[in-house]
């Protein structure tokens, strides 16, 4: 059973996209509102796409870089907090919270997606050029 299980997270965090979509399915049936949905999935994966990112680095460069993603989402944290004190001169704390994993959700996203297609072409052009 916890080999099972163990397969199972694996494979959310190897293609987060699987994890999407049983979360939105899940919730879907649940809610039985796509949006509603749609945004607990978004919310519920960004924890995955950051994980993927980083085993995507550790693959590519076989080195890890963990560290300098948390630095990036500190970063971007403190620029959300920033912004949203000049905009409305006040921090609703629950607001700066959303939008930041959101963003997080949106960045890690594409750096899996670039990093995907990166490795991919890297692993071919090696592939080609030593054989």
């Amino acid at each position: 059973m916890i080999t099972f299980l163990s397969y199972f997270i694996s494979i959310f965090f190897a293609i987060p996209f699987l994890g999407f979509l049983f979360v939105f399915m899940v919730m879907r049936l649940v809610t039985k509102n796509t949006r509603k949905a749609v945004h607990m999935s978004l919310d519920s994966t960004t924890f995955l796409f950051i994980i993927s990112v980083h085993f995507l680095i550790v693959t590519i460069w076989e080195k890890s870089y963990f560290w300098l993603i948390i630095l990036i989402m500190i970063l971007i944290a403190m620029i959300f907090v920033l912004v949203h004190w000049k905009v409305k001169e006040e921090i609703i704390l629950k607001k700066v919270i959303k939008g930041f994993w959101r963003f997080n959700f949106l960045l890690f996203l594409l750096a899996y997606l670039t990093l995907t297609f990166y490795g991919l072409i890297h692993r071919a052009l090696i592939f080609t050029f030593t054989n």
